[in-house]
């Protein structure tokens, strides 16, 4: 019988109740973890939990503050024991042409993507240090934060900002055996481009829909990631085959981005 990747460890992954979060966590428990969904979307978040049984369980999460990211840590080693994984999917999207950007906006985008990010991000590593046995530490990135794009300048900056940190903490955190990496999907079709379809609809005056295909049709690969073609890299990068990788953020894009 094949070992499963990620036999005894225990998973944290933000913003797991549905997209690319709620496929990672499916398949951390197939590959042998715990995994505690942790949501601000708790209903989902727990109908998550259900359906994986057992090894997963919801946890109330809003990443923008820091009582209640302290809280999830705590709820999840109390249960399990400690942490191994963290998978800092949890983001949230606008855009706007630069005359229009609205500070509001910008303040939520960054409360969430880089700010929540981040102090999610120490607040599992304090644990992982504290554990002392290591940990694997995965930041969802973006290929919209290799470049700028002219509707999505605060998006873009903020998924920069992803790839900035990781390379920071992941200089930092090495010496404490925790491997701080970065996953950049392209265009993934989640429950999220339904709203950037939407957007672009708005701004680029197109039928609701169009965006969404034109941008499949675009990858190399043909069309859109589904959440289940990024799974492979998010077991890779939470397992001991990629103990020797430390600071970079992979593309799994369909050939959208090359770096």
């Amino acid at each position: 019988m094949k070992e499963k990747a990620l036999e005894g460890k225990v998973a944290v992954i933000t913003g797991a109740a549905r997209g690319l979060g709620r496929a990672f966590a499916a398949r951390y428990v197939a590959e042998g973890a715990k995994v505690a969904i942790a949501d601000i979307l708790i209903a989902d978040a727990q109908g998550a939990a259900r359906e994986l049984g057992d090894a997963a369980m919801a946890v109330q999460l809003d990443v923008t503050k820091r009582a209640s990211i302290d809280a999830m840590v705590k709820t999840v080693v109390d249960r399990w024991g400690g942490i191994d994984i963290l998978v800092n999917n949890a983001a949230i999207f606008d855009m706007a042409p630069i005359a229009q950007i609205s500070e509001n906006s910008y303040d939520k985008l960054f409360a969430v993507n880089v700010k929540g990010l981040l102090f999610t991000l120490q607040a599992v590593a304090k644990q992982m240090v504290k554990q002392g046995r290591g940990g694997k530490i995965i930041n969802m990135a973006s290929q919209a934060g290799r470049r700028g794009e002219a509707l999505v300048a605060v998006y873009c900056a903020s998924k920069a900002a992803v790839i900035s940190i990781t390379q920071s903490a992941g200089l930092d955190l090495i010496k404490h055996k925790i491997n701080v990496n970065a996953m950049a999907p392209g265009v993934a079709d989640t429950p999220q481009w339904d709203e950037v379809d939407a957007l672009f609809a708005k701004y680029e005056n197109r039928p609701i829909g169009e965006k969404k295909r034109l941008v499949g049709e675009a990858v190399p690969y043909g069309r859109m990631g589904l959440p289940e073609d990024h799974t492979g890299a998010a077991v890779f990068l939470a397992s001991a085959e990629s103990d020797y990788i430390v600071a970079q953020t992979f593309n799994v894009d369909g050939g959208n981005w090359m770096s």
